[in-house]
């Protein structure tokens, strides 16, 4: 049976930390699932300090896993936000203006009771490419 999915590994990310993948490509290859990045930053898998800090690695983190599976952060079709604290809101909405183009992703944003590591912030996201 051939395979019907594969994997994305970028060093530009943080290393998994669990029995997951950074991102899986379906079998059709245009459908990429990107796995929740945590504001760690991918050279010493330390957490940054502070929200405003954690958004931004969040979107690098998520940069390099888009551009690893050969797109960009425009290519995102649907994103998940996980928030601690709900009153760090706005910082998304603000920093999706510098890390996004128009027409935004479809996205959610959820207020959870705690996320791994400490974080204060995970997003994870569904790509779409063209099909080639």
């Amino acid at each position: 049976m051939a395979t019907r999915r594969s994997t994305i590994l970028t060093a530009q990310a943080p290393a998994a930390i669990g029995a997951y993948s950074q991102a899986v490509r379906a079998s059709s290859g245009d459908t990429v699932y990107l796995s929740g990045q945590i504001g760690l930053d991918p050279e010493n898998m330390q957490m940054a300090r502070g929200i405003d800090a954690q958004i931004e690695r969040v979107f690098k983190n998520l940069r390099a896993v888009t551009e690893a599976a050969g797109g960009t952060l425009d290519d995102l079709v649907k994103l998940n936000i996980y928030l601690v604290d709900m009153e760090h809101f706005s910082k998304i909405n603000q920093a999706m203006e510098r890390y996004f183009n128009q027409p935004y992703p479809a996205r959610a944003a959820v207020g959870v009771k705690e996320l791994p590591r400490g974080a204060l912030v995970e997003a994870d996201a569904i790509m779409l490419l063209d099909a080639a």
